[in-house]
């Protein structure tokens, strides 16, 4: 009998020094990185089909589309609603594409899947995922092509869920350079309006200095994010126990949503870079329009402390 394919997809390990990664075919996903044994990520099974969106390629959009629905060279698209509860379209159209392995060795990896026209986004994009371990870390990049005949929306980011150490989120000191948080609904987390972390709900959003994340409950995009000299910024968690994991990503992420998990016992703390906020489809803030041909590139990383 042939071999059972598993529901991840294909699995792809890469190692470097003291990091250890597994990749999933299925949307490009983070399925495993360690550092000496000990996780970065929250982990799924090669034989596991991936729980919602953990450690997802996010594209052509991150977080949701209000209604799935939006207005894009004066044409109106809708979008299906992959968010039923909450009637939104949610992080893009890649998340359960079987990718392709373009190029392999034994520390990188370049998975590649074309987005077709279809309902809700009449346009085509090739996309490239690449994954690199080095003594830096992990090293994750999203190109996309615009191989169709007309200007596309386009925006990307991560999913992984970072775990600092033993315990939960609750138990974790979170280290977050933003100085604005979008605001939201609190049913269905549609964007309201930029508010300082230092005024919005009694500063319960300010992490620009290292505190407990306790019971704060989070589900927000954060800018205005301090950087070093080079454009990059910065997000730590650490643990009581003296570990910790580091995500980087430089100027063309100029957001990151950060998600305490509470649908999974609070076991990581997401964090995702994006190239733009939720329904930039709508609003157009930060939003890439690709002309034919053209392309664009995300990058951002992820080490143990």
């Amino acid at each position: 009998m042939p071999a059972v394919r598993p529901l991840s997809g294909a699995r792809i390990d890469l190692e470097s020094g003291p990091y250890r990664a597994s990749v999933a075919s299925i949307g490009a996903s983070l399925r495993v990185l360690q550092h000496d044994g000990r996780d970065l990520v929250v982990p799924y099974g090669v034989d596991e089909q991936r729980p919602a969106y953990r450690g997802a390629t996010l594209a052509p959009w991150p977080n949701r589309v209000t209604d799935g629905r939006y207005v894009f060279g004066g044409e109106t698209a809708q979008l299906p609603l992959t968010e039923p509860e909450r009637g939104n379209a949610l992080h893009g159209l890649v998340a359960w594409l079987d990718f392709e392995v373009a190029e392999r060795t034994v520390d990188r990896v370049a998975l590649r899947a074309t987005v077709e026209s279809q309902a809700g986004y009449p346009h085509r994009l090739e996309l490239t995922v690449e994954y690199r371990l080095d003594d830096a870390g992990l090293h994750q990049s999203v190109t996309a092509l615009n191989t169709g005949d007309d200007p596309a929306p386009f925006g990307t980011g991560p999913h992984p869920y970072l775990v600092a150490g033993p315990g939960t989120v609750d138990d974790w000191t979170l280290e977050l350079p933003a100085s604005e948080v979008l605001t939201v609904t609190p049913e269905r987390l549609i964007p309201i309006g930029l508010s300082d972390v230092a005024v919005e709900d009694g500063g319960a959003f300010d992490f620009r200095s290292p505190r407990l994340i306790a019971d704060t409950f989070i589900d927000h995009a954060f800018t205005s994010l301090t950087r070093d000299a080079e454009g990059v910024a910065t997000v730590t968690v650490t643990s009581p126990a003296g570990t910790g994991v580091a995500m980087t990503f430089g100027p063309e992420c100029r957001w990151v949503q950060v998600h305490t998990a509470d649908a999974s016992a609070r076991s990581g703390l997401a964090v995702e870079p994006m190239t733009c906020p939720p329904d930039a489809f709508n609003s157009g803030l930060d939003l890439i329009v690709l002309a034919p041909g053209a392309s664009a590139t995300a990058s951002w990383s992820i080490a143990a402390l």
